[in-house]
């Protein structure tokens, strides 16, 4: 009616109310009436915009990659950008008069691929395909340093890679190569598990062989203190050997002294009875030997005395005529010849 309007904003747009030029209203969640024959409405969104890309660039060997991710801004100062892109309304307050909105993003988006292209010249494929994290902080970097961002009057909240692709027959090359490693790997540590294996194995057989090394040489010591103590056992007998032959040999140099001095004593007893019988043999050389018999006859026995009697009939045979023995006597002599027995009686004539 009469060109007349309402219009309601949200928070998270900025609008500016032209006229004659001039900016006569302006802020974020306005709600006024305007008059719209003589009224502009430049409505910029300040909220947080994503725009997801797809793109395909070369890695440094030459090989095409697809990037695909999203970017995350919003416009921090709405009069700059709105002196650069036109986000007027049209009369009705309901939709932009031109498309410089759509083209902010692709704006957005080509300095993204500027910067991701720029990443990917220094990077080979296999090391691209893996390092999004790397490439998105350089761009985050790159899109903060950017002056045409700046220009715009816009921040960006983040950047994100979601992937980075190659093309169907480099992929298969990569995972047949990717694959080959996982066997080779997979080669290797069974190699290494059973290179674990014996290594264990050989040290299990090691520790064996150090422990029967170590029972041997126990055996060695307990045989060595064996034959020490042998050997110690042996010459204390030794030793006890040499004391009881040095007794003996102490003894028989005793005994040798002894008999020595036991011959010496005999020979001097012997001496001493050949010197007396040689006195008594002197003293009687030159008395009648009738005496001496006499005198030896002296306190014999009968058998003595007999004896004696047929030793003097012997001596003077050569004058005896006839002998006459009674039988009585002569059976006595040869019945009881250790009894003492009265004198003979025999005559001779």
């Amino acid at each position: 009616m009469l060109g007349i309007r309402y219009i309601k904003t949200p928070p998270t747009t900025y609008i500016l109310q032209y006229k004659a030029g001039k900016v006569v209203r302006e802020g974020a969640g306005l709600a006024f009436l305007y008059y719209a024959p003589t009224s502009s409405l430049v409505a910029v969104p300040i909220g947080s915009t994503d725009i997801p890309f797809i793109f395909s660039e070369l890695t440094a060997d030459y090989q095409e990659v697809t990037i695909q991710g999203q970017a995350t801004y919003r416009i921090a100062d709405a009069k700059k950008i709105a002196g650069l892109l036109n986000f007027t309304l049209d009369a009705r307050g309901a939709r932009y008069v031109s498309d410089d909105s759509a083209k902010l993003s692709q704006r957005i988006v080509n300095v993204v691929q500027v910067l991701t292209q720029k990443e990917l010249k220094t990077l080979a494929l296999r090391d691209a395909v893996k390092s999004s994290e790397h490439i998105v902080n350089n761009i985050s970097t790159g899109l903060a340093e950017s002056s045409e961002i700046a220009s715009l009057g816009i921040e960006i909240l983040g950047v994100a890679i979601l992937a980075i692709k190659p093309t169907p027959e480099t992929a298969r090359a990569l995972e047949a190569d990717a694959r080959e490693e996982i066997l080779r790997q997979s080669d290797e540590a069974i190699y290494a598990r059973r290179n674990s294996a014996v290594e264990l194995e050989r040290k299990i057989k090691e520790n064996e062989l150090n422990t029967e090394i170590a029972v041997e040489n126990k055996k060695r010591q307990v045989q060595e203190a064996q034959m020490e103590a042998k050997r110690a056992v042996q010459d204390k007998m030794h030793e006890l050997q040499k004391s009881e032959m040095a007794a003996k040999i102490f003894l028989e140099d005793d005994n040798k002294k002894l008999v020595a001095l036991s011959t010496e004593n005999a020979k001097a007893h012997a001496d001493a009875r050949a010197y007396a019988l040689k006195v008594v043999m002197k003293a009687i050389e030159t008395v009648d030997p009738k005496t001496i018999q006499a005198l030896a006859s002296v306190n014999m026995n009968p058998d003595q005395l007999i004896a004696l009697a047929f030793q003097g009939l012997a001596e003077r045979a050569d004058k005896i005529g006839e002998l006459n023995i009674s039988p009585e006597l002569l059976g006595k002599l040869i019945r009881h010849p250790q009894e003492s027995r009265p004198a003979p009686r025999a005559a001779a004539h």
